[in-house]
């Protein structure tokens, strides 16, 4: 594997799982308007529909992740119908910060503290690999989508907009 930087959770959880991974990294600048997933896109040139940004909601009080892309937005009534709940609206950062142990901007899907029902927009399944955040500002990891699937647990829903 090529050089990478100091493990965060998520790395090292990729690591023990023994899956192909690529790192990308990248200089956040916090005075940026594009937003993190799209700031990433911008200076990696990689296109939005392939890097996906992890966002916590609350399903009828249990929160879940819903993994879309960069270049659209979360189908918060989709994402609770995939889960078999009624309604979902987005989690209080801080909340989604305590339950993950990484950081707004920087929540990667993998190497949570606590697993939590996760759910990746279909739209995963068209790329042979999609980028996530590796579990801070700057930092995403390049991955099958499958082997993202297998290792959250997740489920492929139309959650996407």
């Amino acid at each position: 594997m090529p050089n990478k930087p100091a493990g965060t959770p998520a790395l090292l959880a990729l690591d023990r799982a023994q899956v192909a991974y690529k790192v990308h990294e990248y200089e956040h600048d916090p005075r940026s308007d594009l937003g993190f997933g799209l700031e990433g896109a911008a200076k990696l040139g990689i296109a939005p529909q392939r890097i996906f940004k992890t966002l916590l909601a609350s399903a009828d009080g249990q929160l879940v992740v819903g993994i879309v892309p960069v270049s659209g937005k979360l189908d918060l009534k989709a994402l609770a119908n995939a889960v078999g709940k009624k309604k979902a609206g987005m989690a209080d950062p801080e909340a989604a910060e305590k339950a993950t142990g990484y950081v707004v901007g920087g929540i990667s899907p993998l190497g949570q503290k606590r697993a939590l029902t996760t759910v990746i927009d279909e739209s995963a399944n068209a790329h042979d690999t999609i980028l996530v955040s590796g579990g801070r500002r700057g930092l995403d990891i390049e991955l099958a989508p499958g082997d993202l699937g297998r290792l959250t647990h997740a489920i492929f829903a139309e959650i996407g907009n």
